[in-house]
């Protein structure tokens, strides 16, 4: 039935993939334990959900302790293996980059705030990122995802995300909301622009964070168009470099309230509403050599606040104009 998920035969799959040496649309579970956990999560959680920038889930095969979830063939693979592979020849061009960048934002609108329930994500991250033929990102893997009621607003996991990606109220062992999906969404920004994975060794074993060195030209109204992946050979709008980077900025914020809901992110880069200068996070300042990050404290606003951002409610109090704008 259309809408429906379709049953299959382990064989046909087995003969499908030539015993899963080609990779298809399947998602192999190897853990019985832990593959059961994370089969019923994604068969409830996605199983009738559909948007275009989320993975569409079109069956399943339980046999046993045989499981696994078959979705569309994305034939251009993860936003990862495009981003960091230094040999590939077709390099993902800046505005392939931005509509990635705003596919990704609707599909957390919608997993946020336009389903049933609130669905949290909980590893967002470029491996997670599959693009289809167009290059049209598609949110995948949904084993850690989380369905919050609408009468509450958080979560307890005992699972965590990905390094790299965690929000700091994770590590700290509370209970999760979507701003923790913010959280990720933001560090993955970082990378669209860079190229590269946000920290890395230097040759002389140093750590370099990229988040600080955008913080640095930022400060200073350098030239914006130096933090680009040297492969797009400085070929980009400065107008989106900058926006992306103040919205990444203002999504990895320390505090859940401060960061933006995606709603509003997905405004930002369409243009309708304006994004004003972010402070530095903690986790930033910490990477930040000999500067002066207390310049991005007082942000004035048209009532003379120094909060830009105030959203604890759930809803963003913003006008669309640049005076009151994020």
């Amino acid at each position: 039935m259309e809408g429906s998920l379709v049953s299959f035969v382990y064989r046909d799959l087995q003969i499908a993939t030539k015993n899963f040496s080609e990779k298809l649309g399947v998602k192999k579970l190897e853990s019985v334990s832990q593959g059961e956990k994370q089969f019923r999560s994604e068969v409830s959680t996605i199983g009738t959900i559909q948007h275009v920038n989320l993975v569409r889930l079109r069956g399943f095969c339980a046999q046993g302790s045989r499981k696994l979830l078959v979705y569309d063939y994305m034939p251009n693979g993860s936003l990862d293996s495009n981003l960091f592979h230094e040999k590939q020849e077709n390099i993902l061009n800046w505005t392939t980059r931005y509509e990635i960048a705003l596919g990704i934002a609707r599909g957390l609108v919608y997993l946020h705030e336009k389903c049933i329930d609130c669905i949290i994500h909980c590893d967002i991250k470029p491996e997670n990122i599959l693009l289809d033929a167009d290059f049209c990102p598609k949110i995948a893997d949904f084993g850690l995802a989380k369905l919050v009621g609408r009468d509450f607003s958080r979560v307890l996991t005992t699972f965590r995300g990905t390094k790299g990606y965690l929000a700091p109220e994770w590590l700290s062992g509370v209970p999760v909301t979507a701003k923790a999906d913010v959280f990720s969404y933001g560090m993955m920004l970082f990378e669209l622009v860079y190229g590269k994975r946000n920290a890395e060794q230097s040759e002389d074993s140093r750590s370099k964070f990229f988040p600080s060195l955008v913080a640095n030209v930022l400060m200073v109204g350098g030239d914006i168009l130096s933090l680009l992946d040297n492969r797009l050979n400085r070929e980009a709008s400065v107008e989106q470099v900058t926006k992306i980077c103040k919205v990444a900025f203002w999504c990895i914020q320390d505090e859940e309230d401060s960061r933006p809901s995606m709603s509003l992110v997905e405004q930002i880069l369409e243009g309708v509403s304006d994004v004003n200068m972010p402070p530095v996070p903690q986790t930033v300042k910490l990477f930040l050599d000999n500067t002066e990050p207390s310049v991005f404290f007082t942000v004035p606003t048209s009532n003379g606040s120094s909060q830009v951002l105030s959203n604890s409610s759930g809803s963003d109090s913003l006008s669309k104009s640049a005076s009151s704008s994020m």
